[in-house]
């Protein structure tokens, strides 16, 4: 790159949140989608994009110039506009989506206070959704459209790797089975309805418990083999039930700094059965197919920074297996890449 690119580059950082809004415009107002309906056919100008949608031309003119210019969309020499490929992943990528919502609506407001969460190692930016210590707390306390761009979010990344992991933990047959951080019980109702034997116990926060039973009991049958148990695993006091003959924590550890997470593994050591098997699944930084991957993951760990609790971020696979060394576990087994390409699981049990 040169000097003449690299400050073309330096731009693009400097108006950013400008591109991003446009971007929220783009989808939220329609214009998108309707540009894209009409490609073939009949493609739009401002003029034709300011009736359809009872927008002012002025509106939507300062949009489409800074789209144009972002490379989100294209425009001829008639003024007629058609989406660039950048654009069409906006509009049609659902990965594309949920990030962009969930940054939108959880996190750019907070991303202002960035440099006091550095500072000061507490989420300065969660004061922008509400007077919570972290976000885990207020989670059931948010907006409908805050909720849904959250759990969007939360769940995309997890979902897709269900599949392979059921197939993963149930080679070992276990009985009772505890989900850490079960949030809204997606888990539990994947495992109960994969495993006709399976008995659950679903240990969280309080808030989080009451949306999962919620969503459960609406399940029909399978909510007689699924319990709760609520649980602050931060408290030092707090007690992991014994009995289970797999742990399992999808994208929960990650939510802790490196001492809690080795808090939390030996909170689990000191109530297990000594051939109990513990699994985690994570999206770690190092270890990744795509670029784009890497990226949306290193940008997330900020929003643990400003947003969430101020003292985690998605990490690499190496410091991951150094705290499981220390906490006393070792590594039984690693599963790379499940379920589409992003999520590694580690099977883990207690040192002999």
């Amino acid at each position: 790159m040169n000097a003449l690119e690299a400050k073309n580059e330096a731009q693009k950082i400097a108006f950013s949140p400008f591109v991003f809004q446009t971007a929220v415009c783009l989808i939220e107002l329609g214009i998108l989608e309707f540009i894209n309906e009409n490609k073939r056919i009949n493609p739009v100008t401002i003029v034709d994009i300011a009736k359809k949608l009872n927008l002012s031309e002025y509106g939507v003119k300062v949009l489409v110039e800074m789209a144009v210019s972002a490379e989100i969309l294209e425009e001829n020499e008639n003024k007629q506009l058609t989406l660039s490929k950048t654009g069409l992943f906006l509009l049609m990528d659902k990965m594309t989506r949920v990030n962009l919502h969930f940054t939108n609506d959880i996190c750019y407001e907070g991303l202002y206070h960035l440099k006091e969460a550095i500072t000061t190692g507490k989420p300065a930016g969660l004061k922008m959704l509400g007077d919570w210590q972290t976000i885990y707390i207020g989670l059931s306390k948010l907006t409908d459209k805050q909720k849904k761009s959250w759990f969007d979010f939360d769940h995309y990344y997890s979902d897709h790797s269900f599949d392979d992991a059921l197939k993963i933990i149930f080679k070992y047959q276990p009985k009772l089975m505890y989900d850490i951080g079960g949030n809204t019980g997606k888990w539990a109702i994947a495992a109960t309805n994969y495993n006709t034997d399976i008995q659950v116990k679903l240990l969280d926060l309080p808030g989080q418990i009451a949306i999962a039973q919620e969503n459960i009991h609406s399940k029909g049958k399978i909510a007689e083999r699924v319990s709760f148990f609520a649980i602050d695993m931060l408290n030092p006091e707090s007690e992991i039930p014994a009995g289970a003959d797999a742990y399992w924590m999808s994208q929960f550890l990650d939510c802790f700094g490196e001492h809690e997470i080795e808090m939390i593994l030996k909170k689990i050591k000191k109530t297990m059965k000594p051939d109990a098997d513990v699994y985690i699944m994570e999206t770690f930084i190092d270890n990744q197919t795509f670029p784009a991957a890497t990226f949306s993951l290193v940008a997330t760990s900020l929003y643990f920074t400003v947003m969430a609790n101020g003292n985690s971020k998605m990490y690499s696979l190496s410091s991951f297996l150094y705290i499981i060394d220390k906490a006393g576990f070792e590594l039984v087994e690693q599963y790379p890449l499940i379920g589409g390409g992003y999520h590694t699981i580690l099977h883990i049990k207690m040192k002999k």
